[in-house]
């Protein structure tokens, strides 16, 4: 089947959802760290990070016929076990695992655990398909891993969760994984698959934050303008946001989504949204275009509405693409 005859493919991204209420866990699960989460979280994390908000996305996600579901991380809070196995259930809710993709996020790998299998307990939701073990072999969780939707789309997804120390949100993906995903997204370009990247943290260098970054951002950076991509997203900021870089391949988007559970405004976070990406074949002159539409509520307590709706097409000048956005309504 030729890429003029593949049918358009729709993605759904949701990010950061942050299961609440938060789990009850006993005193031998105390540790610095959790302490630390456990009172933000208390004073000023529950006000704004709402299930309900949350139920009310999946509930308005389910009205839009999508073929995959991208889930970039933060499904928890604290790490304890009890909020795996909450996590495990919605995670049914959303779909099963050949149509619903995770990568872990900071605060679900957030600490050490202790005879606990961790985000192991989603590992099927972690996993390459039969079509993607011939590039990225091993069961889940094992990154990168890959993930056929469709005829024509590959989700590559890259974990960059790692343990760190109390107040620290950094991430780092590590040399052994850069380097099985530069060999990835070289095999599926000579595919001619349109390659799908999600990862928790950015992974670009200008969107470094102290304390919060991905401490090898640059290496990865070098990949992706190395091999290219078609579409890169991530969570983590809270922020909607679309970043454009030049690579090898064209010019790649970067899409960045805000938390889907803020119900009420906090720390200029904006409410919570979903993304649905329409993926269109390449035809004639046209090279791959992307339809991003955002749902998400505009004020508290209000319906789930279209927030957003714009182009991103890699062919074009990052020029042309953000003079699109900005006749975007929002």
């Amino acid at each position: 089947m030729t890429a003029n005859m593949n049918p358009q493919l729709t993605v759904a991204h949701l990010s950061d959802v942050h299961l609440a209420p938060l789990a009850i866990f006993w005193p031998n699960y105390w540790n610095a760290k959790r302490f630390l989460g456990y009172a933000n979280w208390v004073v000023r994390r529950r006000r704004s990070h709402l299930r309900a908000v949350v139920d009310q996305l999946v509930e308005d996600l389910r009205h839009q016929h999508v073929d995959h579901i991208a889930v970039s991380g933060d499904l928890i809070n604290l790490g304890l076990p009890q909020e795996y196995e909450r996590a495990l259930l919605w995670l049914h809710t959303l779909g099963p695992p050949e149509r619903v993709s995770v990568v872990p996020g900071n605060h679900d790998i957030y600490t050490r655990l202790r005879r606990h299998t961790g985000v192991g307990r989603w590992a099927r939701y972690m996993e390459s398909d039969e079509w993607g073990a011939e590039l990225a072999p091993g069961p889940g969780p094992r990154f990168p891993y890959v993930r056929r939707i469709g005829p024509s789309v590959a989700l590559v997804g890259l974990n960059s969760a790692v343990p760190t120390p109390p107040g620290v949100a950094s991430g780092e993906v590590g040399a052994e994984q850069i380097r099985q995903c530069r060999e990835i997204l070289h095999a599926l370009r000579e595919r001619g698959m349109f390659r799908l990247v999600m990862i928790h943290h950015p992974p670009l260098v200008s969107q470094i934050k102290p304390g919060r970054d991905l401490k090898d951002a640059a290496e990865l950076e070098r990949v992706l303008l190395e091999t290219g991509a078609e579409l890169v997203i991530h969570g983590h900021n809270h922020r909607d946001m679309v970043s454009w870089h030049r690579t090898s391949t064209g010019l790649m988007p970067v899409v960045g989504i805000a938390s889907a559970s803020i119900g009420r405004l906090s720390r200029h976070e904006p409410l919570a949204r979903y993304n649905i990406y329409r993926l269109h074949p390449p035809k004639r002159e046209h090279g791959w275009q992307i339809e991003l539409i955002g749902r998400g509520i505009r004020e508290p307590d209000g319906p789930v509405v279209q927030v957003e709706h714009r182009w991103l097409e890699p062919g074009k000048s990052a020029e042309a693409n953000l003079s699109a956005a900005s006749l975007a309504p929002r």
